[in-house]
């Protein structure tokens, strides 16, 4: 009989986040609530056909007599939901404590978990890297490998809370289903805040402040073969070291500020021990490799199994849930992929394993689940270790290879031979699967002839790695935004625009062969690997890109436009501000409004906001507030003469800078003239001098006040305006502006072009010329994109516009789909048609 240990310190810290963190999630509740009666309230009102609009009320009055029973409900289930890991790993065993309790999951029960997971996918988005630092943190102090289901910290915990009360108050499912939009819209943000003050918490109390990669690649040292590997704690601090100092040992600080993530994961002891192992395999050859590399696997088994268990990381330029066309279109082939494996095999390959199962869970009698699939295991050395012996013989055969359709050809031969080989390796069904789904993938891969040969020679290279990760990592087959899946689409979509020429022997060729390598290097790190060398990878991107000298001027001209523009409108703003309160002339404000706004804006740009001749610009507007209000006594008048030609020159000096010269000069100087003489004639009010020192003092220190945010409104954009602003010859930028158009662009639109990815290839239909353009740069606030075409010719397309063109498809990506998943697709065609290949 065991007893009940107190908890400690490391306990009571995730009891404590997690008893916060389901308050201020809680609080939402009623909120949603309120959005879901909104929605209802105005779909009611709509006036549409009979049959609708008392469906619409039905639906409505049915919400609201149910309306607070479900939110009472939601909160009490929630606030029970506080279930400790202790408690929860405990939970699931009988009363005998010898065998497992099983129990039957029920249609609704189901039914409820692919609601709750659809949400729950749409935090896990949102979320990103605050959810995965957050469940690092919560892991090494509960000693788990992953959250137990019912944890509320995973994404779809509330979700599933929410629509089990939602059918137990009477709702029905359909009713669900027409408001799930906006429950998907409302969780996230309530679930994402709670991930980042449960993170503030934990480092304010020294969980893990740096996260480092190193402390998650498991210790040979302290894990052998079935053995538990080192929790982060410090091995020999036996639980008594303060918070936050077993984490503090494993900072990147202790291994030196400039050691990169990578040189930290090759000192790891699995690292090297693998590493070894290959060494060793290369110089006896492949027949002695897997007992080499055999114990190199089992030290990092645990390490596997951790990060099968791990959630997906989700990327993109936006950071936010948001695909583009080409990655929907990814995530709808690998749905139809699982749909053909989980028909054939009877268990979902893409199915994350469920914590704390061994990995003889895989082994179970022919014709039972375990048999069949790796659902509830790890991955197992043995096979991992047949997969390393791969890397050992591709690589002694890779060398002698020459360009050419021979090549080709003696490369696809080896990929089947080592297809085949580690088929009949493979101890689950869904290992021989995934096996030969990769081997499908890349074998389309290596005959796309649209890829130069020297990059198809080492995407090749990747087969191996990726299987790894494929076996380890089911969400390999579950979403088109894995790292592995996103650095191979990365690369073939900047590769595909090349030919061979400009490829062969180039900087890109030479990072492409860099990034196989060092995966190569690091094959048991799983995704990690793959997502530093994809963060490298997009970093060398943006350099390359954009090394060019025409390049650097043009991107440093649409930088200094946008500048311009954004300190035009935010100095605007602050005029008007300034003026709410003083008695100005329409003339006067207009012209300060519309002119001395930019002038400011172009003075600071090109010498600085308090340069000696930017200041005397500032001052010169309040000089001409005060000159334009009433002069109802001679000495102010008298003053205002004496003045008059020094302002005026500072007045033209400063439409000068914006390129207004002669009849456009003298028609503002005609007005403002016309203005002061008028002033001399009135009767009223004197502008008081305390209101125009307090307007110069405002000027002087403007950039303190309108910040760095981002533009209030559109740009003003042309090539003359370039030309004029910087002095740069414009002829070889085609300057494609917002020009106020009256159709709409829609919102999916808006963020397709927030999104596109550095490198990406597309068609550019532009005044009736089409022409073959690379996406090279974006601006800071991401109001200007930069296009390149193979002719040198730049295009600087504004924000708006960018959008209406690819709502026109008058701007169309190169490829539709992207690599992978035009690679998966193949394979699901050639498996429909020839179903027996997938075990055989």
């Amino acid at each position: 009989m065991s007893t009940a240990r107190p908890r400690d310190k490391f306990e009571l810290i995730s009891h404590e986040t997690r008893e916060r963190f389901v308050a201020a999630t809680g609080r939402a509740v009623a909120p949603i609530a309120a959005a879901i009666r909104e929605r209802l309230r105005i779909a009611a009102d709509q006036v549409t056909t009979a049959r609708l609009m008392q469906q619409h009320r039905d639906d409505l009055m049915a919400f609201q007599a149910r309306e607070v029973d479900w939110v009472l409900r939601s909160q009490a289930s929630w606030n029970e939901a506080r279930i400790d890991p202790a408690v929860a790993e405990a939970a699931p065993t009988s009363s005998t404590g010898n065998e497992p309790a099983l129990s039957l999951l029920g249609e609704d029960s189901v039914e409820s978990g692919i609601l709750a997971s659809r949400v729950g996918l749409a935090v896990q988005h949102l979320a990103g890297n605050e959810f995965t630092d957050l469940r690092r943190r919560m892991l090494e102090l509960d000693r788990l490998n992953e959250f137990a289901p019912e944890d509320v910290l995973r994404p779809e915990a509330l979700a599933k809370v929410l629509v089990e009360t939602w059918l137990a108050t009477g709702l029905s499912k359909d009713l669900w289903v027409k408001v799930q939009d906006m429950v998907t819209e409302k969780v996230p943000e309530a679930i994402v805040a709670g991930y980042k003050e449960a993170n503030a918490q934990l480092i304010a109390q020294g969980v893990m402040p740096k996260i480092d990669l190193k402390q998650f690649v498991r210790r040979a040292a302290s894990a052998g073969a079935g053995g538990v590997a080192s929790t982060g704690f410090g091995a020999d601090s036996g639980m008594d070291e303060p918070v936050g100092q077993g984490w503090a040992r494993s900072a990147p600080g202790h291994l030196g500020e400039s050691d990169s993530e990578l040189d930290r994961l090759m000192r790891a002891p699995a690292a090297q021990a693998m590493m070894a192992a290959r060494q060793q395999a290369m110089a006896r050859g492949a027949g002695e490799a897997r007992a080499s590399a055999g114990s190199a696997g089992a030290a990092s088994t645990d390490a596997t199994r951790h990060r099968a268990m791990m959630p997906t990381v989700v990327m993109g330029a936006g950071g936010g849930a948001y695909q583009t066309p080409a990655a929907q279109r990814g995530q709808g082939v690998l749905l139809s992929l699982r749909r053909f494996l989980t028909a054939r095999l009877g268990t979902d390959i893409a199915a994350s394993p469920g914590p704390g199962q061994s990995d003889g869970a895989a082994n179970g009698p022919p014709g039972s689940a375990a048999a069949h699939g790796r659902a509830g295991g790890a991955a197992s050395p043995a096979f991992m270790a047949a997969i390393a012996d791969a890397y050992v013989t591709y690589n002694q055969h890779a060398s002698p290879y020459v360009d050419g359709a021979s090549a080709v050809r003696q490369i696809a031969a080896d990929m089947r031979e080592r297809t085949a080989q580690l088929k009949r390796q493979a101890p689950t069904t869904a290992d021989k699967a995934t096996v030969e789904v990769v081997a499908l993938m890349f074998q389309a891969i290596l005959a796309e002839e649209r890829i130069p040969f020297s990059a198809r020679v080492w995407f090749a290279r990747l087969q191996m790695p990726v299987l790894r990760v494929a076996i380890a990592e089911p969400e390999f087959f579950a979403t088109a935004q894995h790292p592995a899946r996103m650095l191979i689409d990365r690369m073939g979509s900047c590769a595909l625009g090349f030919d061979a020429s400009a490829i062969t022997g180039s900087a890109f060729e030479n990072e492409v062969r860099r990034v196989v390598q060092v995966i190569e290097q690091y094959p048991e790190t799983g995704q990690r690997v793959f997502k530093l060398v994809y963060d490298e990878f997009v970093a060398f991107l943006s350099k390359y890109l954009t090394q060019s000298e025409s390049a650097q001027r043009v991107m440093s001209v649409a930088q200094q436009v946008e500048e311009k523009e954004t300190h035009t409108i935010q100095y605007t703003i602050e005029l008007r501000k300034m003026l709410n309160d003083i008695p100005v002339r329409n003339e006067i404000r207009d012209f300060l409004f519309k002119v001395w706004a930019e002038v400011l804006a172009v003075a600071a740009l090109r010498y600085g906001g308090q340069d000696q001749r930017t200041v005397i610009l500032k001052r010169a507007a309040s000089e001409l507030v005060w000159a334009a209000s009433a002069k109802p006594n001679r000495a102010d008048r008298t003053r205002v003469i004496q003045g008059l030609p020094r302002l005026l020159l500072l007045l033209r000096e400063g439409m000068a800078l914006l390129g207004l010269k002669g009849e456009q000069q003298e028609e503002h100087i005609k007005v403002i003239g016309d203005t002061l003489a008028d002033a001399f004639m009135s009767k009223t009010e004197a502008i008081a001098p305390a209101q125009i020192e307090a307007m110069a003092e405002r000027l002087a220190h403007i950039e303190d006040l309108v910040g760095d945010g981002e533009s209030a409104g559109e740009l003003t954009l042309d090539a003359q305006s370039i030309e004029l602003l910087l002095g740069v010859d414009a002829a070889s930028i085609e300057v494609i502006a917002d020009t106020g158009g009256s159709g709409s662009v829609s919102e999916a639109m808006k963020q397709w072009a927030a999104n596109i990815e550095i490198g990406t290839w597309f068609r550019l239909d532009h005044n009736s010329r089409v022409t073959q353009v690379q996406f090279m740069w974006r601006s800071e606030r991401k109001q200007l994109h930069l296009f390149a075409s193979a002719d040198g010719r730049s295009y600087l397309i504004q924000a708006r516009r960018l959008a209406a063109y690819l709502q026109a498809n008058l701007l169309v990506p190169i490829e539709e789909e992207a690599l992978t998943a035009r690679a998966t697709r193949d394979a699901l065609a050639k498996l429909d048609a020839n179903p027996e290949r997938l075990l055989n």
